[in-house]
């Protein structure tokens, strides 16, 4: 037994020391999960590798060794605490995301067996399955998944989680599963976390939606360019548009306050030409109204000829300015020549005379004016 001891050392002791200096050669360090990995899959990962990843197997305690004689590399002793299962780590110069990348991207699907540990969480789809109604309703109860017969099959009626990751699958689970279509197993290197210079990013980290992560990216960038301008922060990005939201803003002050400007005077001509033309669309109706009223202004004006006759005949509006001249011997001669009959020598015989005389001059009065 102690030669066998002491044969097995000095090996230990050479894969620790491998360890340790891969360890302190390459900045990025991976932890890995082996378990359930088929030798020809472990076999074509490790040609898909060579070059960028250097894979190294060994017990857990050996790694666990290793690690410990590691002092300048800060937060390293952490991996020691998410290894599980057949640990492995891979040592490579490539960042840590595209290295989950390439490792995702190799893996293949598989059926789940009896005792593996679910490598996520496992979710039984809702909707219609193959089966007839029958007692899988209560082995499908029995795994917590509610089912109910619909168009003449079982049909499973919300989607259920059945396993956590990191669970152990029991046998009754993987053959419903099996039964199902679901393989929920993934066979290729698990990468469990990675550190990088003092910091852990776990497999939950690693594993990025790219397609989320850009939409989600660009929405960021959209924000912060939308609060950039809104509260006037300029950056290369944003100075451009601001300057363009600031001429546009004095443009439409100017157009509203109809302050001609070389920029504004076409548009502000444009503008009255519309007006002009939504206004003159509605004038024909006032026109066709007001046509009917103008004909018998047209109709008057030979009426109006006639109009012009009375200014011929004022005569008689001159007659009473003569008729006050015939006043003036009225008024004067009856009050002159009274005093006549007053002296007693005129008889009446010579008053009707007089009144003759006075009358006769009255007509020749009248015919001179």
């Amino acid at each position: 037994m102690s030669k066998k001891t002491n044969c097995a050392a000095p090996k230990k002791k050479k894969v620790v020391k491998e360890v340790v200096d891969l360890l302190k050669q390459y900045p990025i360090i991976g932890v890995v999960n082996m378990e359930n990995l088929p030798t020809p899959q472990l076999q074509r990962m490790r040609e898909q590798l060579r070059g960028k990843v250097d894979l190294v197997m060994t017990k857990r305690r050996l790694i666990v060794k290793a690690m410990d004689q590691i002092k300048d590399k800060k937060g390293l002793e952490k991996l020691k605490e998410i290894m599980r299962g057949m640990p492995a780590l891979l040592f490579t110069k490539e960042n840590p995301f595209t290295l989950f990348k390439t490792l995702k991207q190799n893996k293949s699907k598989a059926p789940a067996k009896g005792g593996q540990t679910a490598p996520n969480d496992i979710i039984v789809p809702a909707g219609p399955t193959s089966f007839a109604p029958g007692p899988v309703i209560g082995e499908l109860g029995a795994l917590g998944i509610k089912a109910s017969v619909e168009g003449g099959k079982i049909a499973i009626k919300s989607d259920t989680k059945v396993c956590s990751e990191g669970d152990v699958i029991s046998e009754k689970l993987a053959a419903m599963l099996t039964r199902l279509g679901i393989e929920p197993m993934e066979i290729g290197l698990d990468i469990l976390a990675v550190w990088e210079d003092g910091t852990i990013y776990p497999k939950t980290v690693l594993d990025v939606d790219e397609e989320k992560f850009m939409s989600d990216l660009m929405l960021m960038a959209s924000q912060a360019h939308t609060l950039a301008m809104e509260i006037g922060y300029t950056t290369p990005d944003t100075i451009e548009p601001m300057i363009q939201r600031s001429y546009r803003a004095a443009k439409e002050i100017a157009k509203e306050s109809k302050f001609l400007t070389d920029e504004t005077a076409s548009e502000m001509v444009e503008q009255a030409e519309r007006e002009m033309l939504a206004l003159k669309s509605q004038l024909p109706e006032v026109k066709a109204d007001e046509k009917p009223k103008e004909e018998p202004k047209a109709e008057e004006k030979p009426a109006e000829a006639p109009k012009e006759e009375p200014k011929a005949e004022e005569k008689p509006k001159e007659e009473p300015k003569v008729e006050e001249k015939k006043e003036e011997p009225k008024a004067e001669a009856p009050k002159e020549e009274k005093p006549h009959p007053k002296q007693g020598d005129v008889s009446q015989d010579q008053a009707k005379d007089l009144l003759k005389n006075l009358q006769e001059k009255g007509t020749l009065r009248k015919e001179e004016s």
